[in-house]
């Protein structure tokens, strides 16, 4: 593959509901990169927010995450990655500006969608063995699919309900115009 000669930095968010594999093909996409050359970094963004508890106000930790996400794109952008691969959830056009200026660069988004019967399949998978966890899970991936929909946050849209993991990052990396 032929990498993108921009120096500029450029970031891409890959959005979609819980268990659609966003950290999956980010980590791909990050691979793919890698082969090309390309500096980067993949930060999955639902370790930036990984606080007990959470302020009522901001049950997911959004803002905790922002500044985090803040100043890790800093760092590896003066480390010299020239690409941010992030895997997350953006549920709004005010969340998708947040990330943006959190990250400084101009922020391309693609949501992966899923068949909802085939994203309870790996959910099911995922919390075998946590019960409570999976009745979240999966109540709030038909939910977050919902809002989604609504939000139109996206610039592309790819499924990932048939496809390989592998595939989907080629496609994702393509449609962004890196390579």
């Amino acid at each position: 593959m032929q990498a993108d000669s921009s120096p500029e930095p450029r970031s891409l968010l890959i959005n979609g509901t819980v268990g659609v594999g966003k950290t999956s093909v980010a980590e791909s996409v990050g691979g793919l990169l890698a082969d090309a050359g390309v500096p980067h970094a993949v930060i999955d963004l639902d370790w930036l927010c990984q606080s007990w508890p959470a302020a009522p106000e901001d049950p997911f930790n959004f803002g905790l995450m922002l500044r985090n996400l803040r100043s890790m794109a800093e760092n590896y952008f003066a480390a010299g990655a020239v690409r941010l691969v992030l895997a997350g959830v953006i549920e709004d056009l005010d969340g998708r500006k947040l990330c943006g200026d959190a990250v400084g660069t101009d922020l391309s988004v693609c949501r992966l969608q899923v068949d909802l019967p085939v994203n309870h399949q790996r959910l099911m998978r995922r919390h075998e063995n946590e019960p409570e966890a999976l009745r979240w899970h999966l109540a709030r991936a038909t939910e977050l699919a919902k809002i989604l929909d609504r939000a139109a946050v996206d610039d592309f849209t790819l499924d990932t309900t048939t496809r390989s993991v592998d595939e989907v990052a080629a496609d994702v990396i393509k449609k962004v115009g890196w390579l």
